[in-house]
């Protein structure tokens, strides 16, 4: 679809500056349908049709005045600008080779950002959690375990209610060191959480400065879908507990979480065959797993750094050549179709031999952190405020 001569055209800043919110915002819109993007001849980025901006403008006016309105949150979380990802002003890849994943949870929880403990793990709770998961059958997924040991943990907590911002906080460093420590019930107490993930995840030696940016990547994405369902169970002043669990519930979602599974699958046929394996999706469905964002416009800064720390072990020789050649072959054709996050995680996987399921879960984990942030902003919200307007398009009645 390319613009015509005869229609007025905006750009994706002046649409954010016409709704009031950020350009993230906008590409939002975009994927949930609510406005088409454009590309025009001799521009790099995408356009909007004037008059469908201001009919949207015009509903989302009539919203507000009738109920809440969902894309009116404000965070002082995350910023994603320039193809940046930002947490409370630093850059997330810098924190990610810098400082450990409990540090950047409590700066996400609490602004402040310095050296932090190892998080605990009572060992009456991590048995009861291991009880909880080991009734699951053995086919099931790291994140049906991780679900099951959300719930557990939170009918243990008779505190749970607590929503202070100090609550939620200690709720979370017990939440995430258990739910590390389930599923690696013989590390040493003590570890990190990204020591006693790597071995759920494979067992090849583990390198815990690669899982500890790949968690710090992930904590959070500003109002990714998850956080968003995690943000309207807050609001109802649900516990952090089911905060994280709405989250979870949203994550499991083949265009969200589980889209690195589908990277996995797709690098997996690119291992033996780049050209075949590309061939073959463009065939079938035109679009290729791990490549591209809704957001980012020419790079993800997350994937750039994964790739780069990847390349620098020396261990990811034949994923990242076949990752290489497919991006080549693409990026000729469209410059918006690079390596996405989804993408890296799944040459990670291959790398070490991990569980076809292991980037889910580490998504999963790794987001905890940003859903309870999100959830103690929302607390001070207005509670019920997230109320959109529905248009009935069922029979009248009578008729």
């Amino acid at each position: 679809m390319t613009a015509d001569g005869d229609t007025r055209y905006l750009t994706t800043g002046e649409v954010a500056h016409r709704l009031d919110v950020k350009e993230a915002t906008v590409y939002a819109y975009v994927s949930r349908g609510l406005l088409r993007s454009v590309r025009t001849r001799g521009s790099r980025g995408s356009v909007f049709r004037q008059d469908e901006v201001e009919g949207l403008a015009e509903r989302r006016r009539d919203g507000r005045q009738s109920s809440g309105s969902i894309e009116r949150i404000r965070t002082e979380l995350t910023l994603i600008t320039d193809d940046e990802l930002y947490y409370r002003g630093y850059r997330a890849v810098d924190l990610a080779t810098t400082t450990t994943v409990e540090s950047v949870a409590h700066l996400l929880w609490t602004g402040e950002l310095g050296d932090r403990p190892p998080f605990p793990a009572p060992s009456d709770l991590v048995e009861s959690a291991v009880g909880a998961i080991a009734v699951l059958p053995r086919t099931a997924r790291l994140t049906d375990r991780l679900r099951v040991a959300v719930v557990a943990l939170g009918a243990l907590d008779p505190l749970r209610f607590a929503l202070s911002p100090e609550s939620v906080v200690r709720a979370g460093e017990t939440l995430l060191g258990v739910l590390a420590a389930a599923h690696a019930p013989h590390a040493p107490q003590g570890d990190t959480v990204a020591l006693r993930v790597w071995p759920v995840l494979t067992s090849r030696p583990v390198r815990p400065r690669l899982l500890t940016a790949v968690l710090i990547l992930l904590a959070d994405h500003d109002l990714a879908v998850s956080t968003v369902a995690a943000r309207v169970a807050a609001n109802t002043r649900a516990n952090p507990y089911a905060v994280v669990s709405a989250g979870l519930g949203a994550l499991d979602g083949p265009r969200h979480g589980a889209a690195s599974s589908l990277a996995y699958r797709f690098l997996g046929e690119a291992l033996s065959d780049p050209v075949g394996a590309l061939s073959d999706r463009l065939r079938t469905s035109g679009t290729v797993p791990g490549f591209g964002h809704r957001v980012y416009q020419r790079r993800d800064p997350r994937a750039d750094l994964l790739l780069d720390l990847l390349r620098e072990s020396g261990e990811a020789e034949e994923p990242l050549r076949a990752i290489d050649e497919v991006a080549e072959r693409l990026q000729s054709q469209d410059e918006s179709a690079f390596p996405n996050i989804d993408l890296a995680l799944a040459a990670m996987m291959h790398a070490y031999d991990m569980r076809p399921d292991a980037g889910e879960a580490v998504f999963a984990v790794a987001r905890v952190a940003g859903w309870l942030a999100h959830a103690i902003e929302e607390y001070r919200e207005p509670t019920m405020r997230f109320r959109p307007v529905g248009v009935y398009t069922g029979p009248r009645p009578g008729r």
